[in-house]
């Protein structure tokens, strides 16, 4: 690993803390979407006995879902928290580490680039042709589209200024360091429910 600091950014500190703060309010967002997916079914599953109907409400709480899903992957990314699969970065180290971190990181770039990519021509597209839900409510499509598609566009944000950080000499940012102690090794297993 470089000997960089890995808080250092070669970004000004009113971008890092921008870009920061855009992929910590994108988890906030993702948190909202989860207490409405909450509180769409408490109000399914109370209206049913009190004859009381929400329409379209299994809908609206799918799309909550998905946009709860998406907005929360940058954060999860940067959090260090989103699944990896470590199995052949963690047996190397030094500088063949190095060059196998930015592959990774280069590969996930370029994949969330193209799925962001392609969610926002989904979503313009939705938006010129004024597609329509099929549900009991005509929602226009592009306005649940917008979590999915912009949970991408900021976890492919995510990808690049992590790429760039790396390439530039840091050491990966979603990596949490080696645990020194044992009572560090539980923590972490009781954490992750290991």
């Amino acid at each position: 690993m470089s000997s960089v600091d890995p808080r250092h950014s070669i970004f000004p500190d009113w971008l890092r803390k921008g870009l920061d703060g855009l992929y910590l309010f994108s988890g906030y967002l993702a948190g909202l979407f989860l207490v409405a997916i909450f509180l769409l079914m408490m109000a399914l599953s109370a209206g049913r006995p009190l004859d009381i109907d929400v329409p379209a409400g299994d809908d609206f709480a799918s799309w909550c879902m998905a946009a709860s899903a998406f907005l929360g992957l940058a954060h999860t990314f940067r959090s260090g928290e989103m699944i990896r699969v470590g199995l052949l970065i963690e047996r190397f180290k030094g500088p063949v580490r190095r060059v196998i971190e930015i592959v990774a990181l280069a590969i996930g770039t370029i994949a969330t680039l193209y799925f962001a990519w392609f969610a926002f021509d989904m979503t313009r597209t939705s938006y010129m042709f004024n597609d329509l839900s099929q549900g009991v409510i005509a929602v226009p499509l592009w306005m649940p589209q917008l979590g999915f598609c912009g949970g991408l566009i900021i976890l492919a944000i995510a990808f690049v200024d992590e790429l760039l950080h790396v390439l530039f000499g840091g050491s990966p940012r979603y990596e949490k360091p080696e645990p020194q102690t044992a009572e560090e090794v539980i923590e972490r297993a009781i954490q992750s429910g290991a």
